[in-house]
């Protein structure tokens, strides 16, 4: 597959493909991808990545953005344009930028047939690719209206791969669209179960995946891509996504636990010649991040565990003002956190069908929840213009560091060493790199 045929490149297509050359060959080498469409994650991811001189993989998925706009309002184009121009802003080289698509396929559109879903799924895909996204996971697992399989039980290999067939031909008539001398894109099959997005409550619950399944899937779908003419994406297909055991609910995380995947671990060379994608990584430890890619998951999918990472800085920040703040002549207080939940309760959409309990539980969970479906609203206006006026607020009347000491201590740490600004937004940028620097490690950047 690609890891043997692909020219070596300076591009950021060939730097993946060096990176998961590197994993397949016993080098503790990974990825990481930044699922998110917040703007200080990526500022914070960039910051990171021209440290290290390295790869940027930035990854926006079917429900963020899509033709229609997703719940960012965006479709491919715009969060390509998005994506570039805070690069142009952190003066972060272009072409050390990979963007990805994750989950494309027909999930927006579940609740209708598949015939309607499927036409919606390809159109997306095709919009992805044209706006330069090259890293494409093509993913049909989810069942839809008229699928007799039920929504607990997994789809069977042959119609998950017929679809992803379907997807991945759509997304091959876009590439052939593209101006010569393009790089065609490189795809990611597969998907964990359950669906994405961290929802398990129950570690013991969760199954990693069997070696016997894993090369049925890879069976099954090599046949159908084969047979629809789909050779040359086949040789394209650089990972697939497999369950490793790691899950996380609204206030449990499950742990990874590397001697369950060994069985995978040793088809890497055998059966299949490609690498694993890990998603739900989220709020796994960082040493438990570089055994996976020691495992061979040399791709780190992180999403959730940054922007929870974010939220704890905004409301980190709003205490320093209120403390700092309250009672000031003439200063209105940002109350970022009521709007917030006032946005939430207005359109619970994002999380009723996620968080369950009592009222007091499901205000704990819209806050403080792992699977943070807060990260929904932070484009809400009212959020928006709440989230300026506290860090104008802090901007104007920066707070001593003995009081920013008591809910940012490692942040003040780095303001009383000259290693940080006690600007609010330079702050939540290095409260989020707690933990991309965990991803670092883990990928083998940094000791």
């Amino acid at each position: 597959m690609i890891a043997r045929r692909q020219r070596c490149s300076t591009d950021a297509t060939g730097l993946l493909h060096k990176l998961l050359h590197a994993n397949r060959h016993g080098k503790e080498l990974g990825v990481y991808s930044v699922c998110s469409a917040n703007r200080c994650v990526l500022e914070a991811a960039m910051l990171r990545a021209a440290r290290d001189k390295g790869l940027l993989l930035i990854e926006a998925t079917s429900n963020q953005v899509n033709q229609f706009g997703g719940y960012t309002g965006q479709t491919p184009a715009d969060f390509a344009k998005f994506v570039r121009d805070i690069a142009q802003e952190m003066r972060f080289p272009l072409r050390r930028i990979l963007l990805g698509g994750d989950h494309l396929g027909p999930h927006v559109w579940r609740s209708v047939a598949a015939s309607v879903a499927m036409e919606k799924a390809c159109e997306m895909v095709g919009e992805y690719v044209r706006a330069g996204f090259a890293k494409i996971h093509l993913d049909a697992s989810m069942p839809c209206a008229d699928d007799e399989t039920g929504s607990d039980r997994p789809m069977p290999d042959e119609i998950v791969s017929s679809r992803a067939a379907q997807l991945c031909h759509a997304a091959e008539e876009a590439y052939r669209s593209l101006p010569r001398g393009a790089t065609p894109p490189i795809y990611v099959i597969g998907t964990e179960v359950p669906a994405p997005g961290g929802n398990r409550s129950a570690c013991e619950a969760l199954q990693v995946t069997r070696s016997r399944d894993l090369k049925h899937t890879l069976d099954v779908t090599k046949e159908t891509f084969l047979a629809r003419g789909l050779h040359s994406a086949w040789e394209r297909v650089i990972a697939i996504v497999v369950q490793p055991g790691v899950e996380f609910g609204d206030a449990t995380v499950c742990p990874y636990d590397s001697h369950k995947v060994q069985p995978l671990g040793r088809l890497v060379g055998r059966h299949w010649s490609g690498l694993y994608e890990a998603h739900s990584t989220d709020f796994q430890s960082r040493e438990a991040l570089r055994q996976m890619v020691k495992d061979h998951f040399a791709i780190l999918k992180v999403g959730p565990a940054l922007t929870f990472a974010f939220r704890e800085g905004v409301f980190a920040l709003e205490a320093v003002e209120r403390e700092w703040l309250s009672g000031r002549n003439g200063l209105a207080l940002s109350a970022v956190g009521d709007m917030l939940e006032k946005a939430m309760l207005e359109n619970p959409v994002h999380w009723k069908n996620y968080y369950h309990g009592d009222e007091h539980a499901l205000r704990l969970a819209r806050k403080y929840s792992y699977s943070d479906r807060a990260r929904y609203y932070w484009a809400h206006p009212g959020v928006t213009a709440a989230l300026q006026r506290l860090i104008r607020n802090l901007v104007a009347n920066p707070p001593d560091t003995s009081l920013l000491s008591q809910f940012l201590p490692r942040q003040a740490e780095a303001v009383r060493e000259g290693r940080l600004s006690i600007q609010p937004l330079e702050l939540l940028r290095h409260k989020i790199l707690e933990v991309i620097d965990r991803y670092a490690y883990a990928c083998g950047l940094c000791k």
